[in-house]
């Protein structure tokens, strides 16, 4: 059985506090997480005893959350990865274009999870693939997994990501668009820009121009489905490749989108770490055409 356990020394600043308030606001515990532990072979204790959500904390107090073992259902299929960074709490890695990340009906072992998966049977791990951001098959770049529960939300609202793109025409300055994003009406997986939709804020930054495309790099503060792509295409930019939204497909066969970079800090530690999956080179032949 592969399982996970975790203490903690209860800091004086969290004296008398509840413990349901602890494990949620400080450790990140979600409801769904603590009923969990309840009903499983989980557990919170405190010196040893059962810990129960209403109880009051006390400095200097040592709390050991162990979790139950770590269900992986995707079938482990050898194939090569490409990792970034790792520790006992995370995997990086990068992503090639045309592989999904998660299995579906029509990809079920094929899939970046596949791949995760023989790689932890291979090293005598076991944990669910719990991918703390997605992109689509054809994007490539960094994919994060938490290897828990509690990783997992200590990590998911910590990570900054920076994109690396091709669009058509000529962008000359730095830019943000602000536009909310929705379902199209017509399509169940097109999205557009819509009053009706949810708020998304993209920004922009050009690096290179040639050959009728800008290569650009891209930070989001929302975390859209398409939005990279819907909003270029938005003002007029599609990506290169991406005949979805309304670019060519004459230079590169795929949206010419890329997760080059992840920042985010180790859990339960002050240390920050970078990680860079680079330019693709397909990206550089663009821009560097003549």
């Amino acid at each position: 059985m592969y399982s996970k356990s975790f203490s903690f020394i209860v800091q004086s600043e969290y004296d008398s506090v509840a413990a349901k308030s602890y494990l949620r606001r400080v450790l990140g515990l979600s409801a769904r997480a603590l009923t969990l532990l309840k009903y499983s072979d989980g557990s919170v204790t405190r010196g040893g005893e059962l810990l129960r959500s209403r109880d009051r904390l006390s400095s200097g107090d040592m709390i050991e959350i162990s979790f139950p073992e770590d269900r992986n259902d995707v079938e482990p299929v050898e194939g090569e990865l490409n990792i970034l960074y790792e520790d006992e709490y995370i995997l990086v890695v990068s992503k090639p274009p045309f592989m999904p990340v998660h299995p579906t009906k029509t990809h079920q072992s094929d899939t970046l999870a596949n791949i995760v998966s023989h790689y932890q049977q291979m090293r005598g791990e076991r944990y669910a693939f719990r991918a703390l951001n997605r992109i689509d098959k054809d994007t490539s770049g960094c994919v994060l997994i938490a290897k828990d529960k509690l990783s997992y939300a200590q990590l998911l609202p910590a990570i900054s990501k920076e994109y690396i793109a091709v669009c058509e025409g000529i962008v000359t300055g730095d830019g943000v668009i602000d536009e909310p994003i929705a379902l199209c009406p017509d399509s169940r997986i097109r999205r557009c820009v819509s009053l009706n939709g949810q708020r998304a804020v993209t920004h922009y930054h050009p690096i290179k121009v040639g050959s009728g495309h800008t290569l650009l790099s891209l930070r989001l503060e929302t975390g859209r489905t398409h939005q990279i792509r819907c909003h270029m295409s938005y003002i007029g930019h599609p990506l290169a490749g991406d005949d979805m939204y309304g670019g060519s497909r004459e230079l590169i066969g795929r949206q010419a989108l890329h997760c080059s970079k992840a920042r985010f800090t180790v859990p339960f530690t002050d240390r920050q770490i970078s990680v860079d999956a680079g330019i693709p080179d397909e990206f550089m032949r663009i821009v560097n055409e003549f």
